[in-house]
């Protein structure tokens, strides 16, 4: 007992040698509000300029095998004729 925690605010103890599953849950909607996951292919709603390229991706091009990462532009994939791209979760729809 000698070795808990106490909160001074709210007087909650604790073991700081016990182990916390703290599992972090990320949670992306494409443009209609529906859920994407890994591995999900996504399909570009409207045509996005590109910094650096004389071309827009274009409104309806399939992208496949999307990757979800934390931050504002929170998907990763790569688009033909592109490359690897990131991508905002509300100018794509999942197919």
């Amino acid at each position: 007992m000698d070795n808990l925690m106490v909160c001074p605010v709210c007087g909650h103890e604790w073991d700081p040698n016990e182990a916390q599953e703290v599992e972090i849950v990320l949670v992306v909607n494409d443009a209609n509000w529906t859920i994407l996951a890994n591995g999900d292919s996504v399909v570009i709603a409207k045509d996005l300029p590109v910094k650096g390229a004389q071309k827009s991706i274009k409104a309806g091009i399939k992208v496949k095998n999307i990757r979800l990462v934390e931050g504002d532009h929170n998907i990763d994939c790569k688009i033909e004729g592109f490359g690897s791209m990131a991508l905002k979760s509300e100018f794509v729809r999942k197919v």
